[in-house]
């Protein structure tokens, strides 16, 4: 429980300013308010979702909740053992060894020798890190950084897990790893708080968010609604459906999965609302053990997702093989009357949780209206008239 957290830095122009403040006892401090009044609930076995633009304070009030740093005001109760992943090396002795700082950080958490023992195995082996286990941290890449912290601090079983976009950093089939064991903790019944800006994991875990905006709450409640009044902030604010920075780097990291076309069926994007449509999805993978499922999105020209459509969400089993694979969705009616609409397409994994492709394709479909429409959709009415 957080009650009115509030975190005020000081910020000095330059570094005398600290020891002239000491010793002349005037101020020569600057105050920075990172975060302001900021109140919460987590009940145990639960998810809280953290979103925000960069420098909403998001960072600050994990470490505050991890015990990196402390509120300036503001009351915080904990029960139970924290593990946090926060910036990428932080609890780290760069000079330590992998295997070294997996004792460091056990010794933080609390855990004595026999559990340290048994579980170091498991650390070691879920991180994947091989040899370079024994190599000091200063030599490791960001993902292998990632690959460390994230195991220690899923595999001490915390009571409460805190994750501040670290899980952006990694190749895609770690961060399926990272994914399927995130579900299995929440499924044991694992309390998360959780900062990221990609929302289908925010809405994938957690059942609450809390939206911070300049160090205030801007908005806090049910994930999913949290999470579209701050997606409708962020396309009011750019003008246009923009693609987060989490996103972008999941485009960019190696992945074993890729969408490689998206398109009408026939090539023809031009329909009357009346009229049946359908979409063509082909990706490809590079491995015999994956499965994978679909989802697409119709959005509208200024970013509204008007309608969806899931594989699994229809009871189809997920596809599995390596190669080229193709899958069309078609839709018998249109509902809609007017507008262009563009297909937001998500390659996800067999549990419908972990990304491995996302591609937005614009002008998939085009409805003329024939004549005046005052709405979007075509609803089916009856009216009935009395005199």
């Amino acid at each position: 429980m957080a009650d009115r957290l509030t975190k005020v830095y000081r910020i000095y122009d330059t570094p005398w300013g600290r020891l002239r403040e000491a010793v002349l006892k005037r101020p020569a401090h600057r105050p920075f308010r990172a975060l302001s009044d900021v109140s919460f609930q987590l009940p145990a076995g639960e998810g809280l979702g953290v979103v925000g633009e960069n420098g909403a304070g998001k960072s600050t009030l994990l470490k505050i909740v991890a015990g990196v740093t402390r509120p300036t005001s503001g009351e915080l109760a904990i029960r139970g053992r924290v593990a946090s992943i926060l910036e990428l090396g932080a609890g780290f002795h760069h000079e330590f060894t992998g295997r070294q700082n997996i004792r460091l950080s056990a010794a933080i958490v609390g855990l004595d020798e026999r559990e340290l023992r048994e579980r170091t195995r498991d650390i070691i082996e879920f991180s994947e890190l091989g040899p370079a286990i024994d190599q000091p941290v200063r030599s490791y890449s960001t993902g292998m950084t990632m690959r460390l912290g994230f195991s220690i601090a899923v595999q001490v079983e915390p009571d409460i897990l805190i994750i501040d976009e670290a899980l952006s950093v990694g190749d895609g089939y770690f961060q399926k790893k990272c994914m399927d064991r995130l579900q299995k903790y929440m499924a044991d019944g694992g309390t998360l708080l959780f900062c990221s800006h990609a929302m289908y994991y925010v809405t994938a875990f957690c059942q609450q968010a809390l939206w911070l905006r300049g160090g205030e709450v801007a908005a806090a409640g049910q994930a999913l609604g949290v999470v579209g009044e701050y997606e409708r902030f962020l396309m009011a604010k750019t003008g246009e459906s923009a693609e987060t920075e989490e996103q972008a780097k999941d485009d960019a990291a190696a992945t074993p999965a890729r969408i490689v076309a998206i398109r009408p069926e026939g090539g023809e994007a031009h329909r009357r609302g009346s009229d049946s449509w359908a979409l063509e999805i082909e990706w490809e993978s590079l491995d015999d053990d994956l499965g994978f499922h679909l989802a697409v999105g119709l959005d509208t020209a200024d970013g509204v997702q008007v309608c969806a459509f899931t594989t699994q969400r229809a009871g189809l089993v997920p596809v599995t093989g390596a190669g080229r694979h193709r899958a069309v969705v078609r839709v018998p009616r249109l509902p809609m009357t007017k507008g262009d609409y563009s297909a937001c397409v998500f390659l996800l994994d067999e549990e419908s949780l972990h990304v491995y492709d996302r591609k937005v394709q614009a002008n998939v479909l085009e409805i003329e209206a024939g004549r005046f429409e005052p709405s979007l959709f075509e609803v089916a009415h009856e009216w009935e008239i009395d005199g």
